[in-house]
C-alpha cells in the first residue's frame, strides 16, 4: 500500500532539517556553556593512550560522516523505497528530540569527551532514568535516520564507523563514571540499561 506523503515527501529538505536541528542543538549548548566559562569539548584532554585513541577515532568518524551524508543528500543517492525513507525521517527527528532532552537534563554537567580535571554531577533523572546514554542514542538515531533517507554504501560505511566509535566511547565513559562516582554510579548502572530501558530487579 502506497501513501502519497511518503511518495511526495521532500527527502533532501527533510534530511537537511534533521542535520541542522541536531547540530544546532549541539553548538547552541556549547556556546551557552562557553558564555558561562564552561569548556564543553573535552575530547583528547585525557592522557591515557587507550582513551586518547578511542576519542581520536570517534572525532574522525563523527566529522567524516557529515560530508558523506551531505554528498548523498545533494546527489540524491538512495536505494530504499519511500516507506523506508519516511521511517528514516521519523528516526532522525526522534534522534534530535532525544539529544535535546539529554543535553537539557544534563544542564552544566554535559561534556563532549571525558574531562581531565573538571568535576561534574551524576545525572540520573529525566531521560537518564531510561537510558544511561541518551545523547549517544540520539546520535545513533540521527545517523540511522539520514542513512535510511539516503541509503547507499558510502553513507552506510561512515554511519557504521561512527556508531561503532561512539559505542567504544561509551565503554570508556562507563569506566570513568565508575571511578568518579563510585557506588552511586554502580547502583544507577544496575537499574538502567546502557542504551534504552530499565533493568528488572
Amino acid at each position: 500500500m502506497k501513501f502519497p506523503l511518503e511518495e511526495q515527501f521532500p527527502y533532501r529538505v527533510g534530511a537537511l532539517i534533521v542535520l541542522i536541528l541536531f547540530y544546532g542543538i549541539y553548538f547552541a549548548k556549547m556556546l551557552s556553556q562557553k558564555r558561562r566559562g564552561i569548556h564543553t569539548r573535552q575530547i583528547g584532554s585525557r592522557r591515557e593512550k587507550s582513551l586518547h585513541r578511542v576519542e581520536f577515532w570517534m572525532s574522525v568518524a563523527t566529522l567524516a560522516v557529515v560530508p558523506a551524508q551531505l554528498i548523498s543528500i545533494f546527489l540524491g543517492w538512495n536505494a530504499l523505497p519511500p516507506g523506508g525513507r519516511f521511517t528514516g525521517f521519523c528516526l532522525g527527528l526522534m534522534g534530535d528530540g532525544l539529544f535535546l532532552a539529554s543535553v537539557l537534563c544534563m544542564r552544566d554537567s554535559w561534556r563532549a569527551g571525558i574531562p581531565e580535571k573538571e568535576r561534574t554531577e551524576l545525572v540520573t533523572g529525566g531521560v537518564y532514568a531510561f537510558s544511561r546514554n541518551p545523547a549517544f542514542v540520539g546520535f545513533d538515531l540521527m545517523y540511522m535516520g539520514v542513512f535510511f533517507m539516503f541509503c547507499n554504501p558510502v553513507t552506510g560505511l561512515f554511519t557504521l564507523f561512527a556508531m561503532v566509535t561512539l559505542h567504544l566511547q561509551i565503554l570508556q565513559e562507563e569506566k570513568f563514571c565508575a571511578a568518579a562516582f563510585g557506588e552511586s554510579y554502580l547502583q544507577y548502572k544496575s537499574r538502567v540499561c546502557r542504551y534504552l530501558g530499565r533493568k528488572k530487579r
